[in-house]
């Protein structure tokens, strides 16, 4: 899943509505002192990279109350202007340079929302979508009588200002606003980072179609959503006035947008902003250190787990992943009328949301999800509604299991259903969930001390 938490996690990051604005202009307003008018600079979930920038939604001070009519081809070409001064500038900051033009389509923000929609509705698997249903159900993530679906798709209820698509190389903005403002100028700073990451590598590419190495590609998101972080910061610090940068501070607190980021559970939260703000934590030192030419390099050489952007000396030590796999016919196993839904991987990051939303002190589901060394993870149907969900980890060190598990079976003494812990000592820890008894009983029976 390109995540375990919707579907395709090449896409829900790019579902996620970047509502970072207070905290991005800071980092902007503390690495440079804007100019006072805008200067023109010298010298790729989504599709994989669709990780549409948001501005403020209907009812906010910065937006109008209706959207406005696609423009005419006056108003384009007075728009296009704008946009292509804001692209000189970012390739001058950024310093990589587009191998052709990037196509730019402008459209309205009910059209965004539409589009968007329906892209996640026709690229998200179905089998995927429900066994990421399940999961999140099976371990007290999401409420059990909710849709993940929707709960992803009012995602996009915030106003959209521009995402990229880059399976189609184009750029789309919202047209909402006559003229851009300096909200929708700072977030199409950003999605055009994304077209200069797709013609300079192979990031989106590499990773359409995979849905079963989710914390793999979470943590290619941290790059490449934290490189157009802060590209973004750079360029509004050098680009914005300081009454320009307020402005955004001020659209950013949007209470609209604000509200639906609390309603929504947090696996799929913080799931969701993780890639930026850990991501710009992790890209910035790299970049502070070694120029943009520091960031390139990720590109080259893409983490490979959360656990390497978490911890950075892991990423520099080349520690990978231990490789965790699941039984292959682990259908059959599971007795007659058995499917295997989906399979991927869970991470660092995401045991540790769960430890910490399942009643572990936010400390302690820190530490003891640190020891990770790699996992696998099943969603499996049966007959007459039976499921089964299975987890199985592998730690660090002995004592890094241990902790996990202690932490673990708090986690699974908060879940309303059937579960249990098979950790027979060493470093393997597997947690088993299931519709019921005898769902249960079909799991110990493979992952249990006498199973696998």
């Amino acid at each position: 899943m390109s995540r375990p938490d919707t579907s395709d996690r090449r896409h829900l990051p790019g579902l996620a509505t970047l509502l970072l604005g207070t905290v991005l202009l800071f980092a902007a307003c503390a690495q440079n002192a804007p100019t006072a008018s805008p200067s023109t600079a010298s010298s790729a979930t989504p599709p994989a990279s669709v990780a549409p920038s948001v501005a403020p939604s209907a009812g906010s001070s910065a937006a109008p109350s209706a959207p406005a009519p696609t423009p005419s081809s006056s108003a384009v070409g007075a728009l296009d202007a704008v946009y292509d001064t804001v692209e000189r500038q970012v390739v001058a900051i950024r310093g990589l340079k587009p191998s052709r033009p990037v196509e730019r389509q402008f459209i309205t923000s009910a059209e965004a929302k539409a589009m968007l929609t329906k892209q996640f509705d026709d690229e998200t698997p179905a089998a995927y979508l429900a066994g990421s249903e399940r999961l999140y159900k099976a371990l007290g993530l999401i409420p059990a009588g909710s849709s993940l679906r929707d709960l992803t798709v009012n995602l996009l209820g915030g106003a959209v200002a521009a995402f990229y698509n880059d399976e189609q190389g184009k750029l789309y903005v919202i047209t909402d606003q006559a003229v851009p403002g300096p909200t929708e100028r700072f977030y199409f700073a950003h999605e055009f980072d994304h077209a200069l990451q797709d013609q300079n590598s192979t990031i989106f590419k590499d990773q359409h179609a995979v849905y079963d190495q989710g914390d793999r590609l979470l943590a290619r998101q941290a790059i490449y959503e934290g490189d157009a972080t802060l590209l973004m910061t750079q360029w509004a610090a050098a680009n914005l006035s300081q009454a320009e940068l307020l402005q955004i501070l001020s659209s950013s607190a949007d209470p609209e947008a604000q509200a639906v980021l609390d309603r929504t559970p947090a696996i799929l939260r913080d799931t969701l902003t993780w890639p930026y703000t850990t991501g710009l934590g992790y890209v910035q030192a790299a970049q502070s250190a070694g120029g943009w030419p520091a960031v390139n390099a990720f590109f080259t050489a893409m983490p490979e787990s959360t656990e390497q952007i978490l911890h950075p000396e892991k990423y520099a030590s080349h520690e990978a992943p231990v490789q965790v796999t699941m039984p292959p016919d682990l259908a059959t196993k599971l007795g007659s009328g058995w499917t295997v839904q989906m399979q991927d991987t869970f991470g660092e990051y995401q045991l540790g949301v769960w430890l910490r939303e399942s009643g572990v002190k936010a400390s302690v589901a820190t530490a003891a999800a640190a020891g990770w060394g790699g996992d696998r993870l099943a969603v499996a149907k049966g007959p007459n509604g039976a499921w089964a969900v299975v987890l199985r980890t592998t730690w660090d060190s002995v004592s890094e299991a241990s902790d996990f598990l202690d932490a673990a079976q708090i986690a699974v003494n908060h879940l309303p259903g059937p579960a249990r812990i098979s950790a027979p000592g060493g470093k393997d820890v597997t947690i088993m969930i299931a519709s019921d008894d005898h769902a249960l009983l079909a799991l110990d029976l493979v992952f249990g001390a006498t199973g696998v």
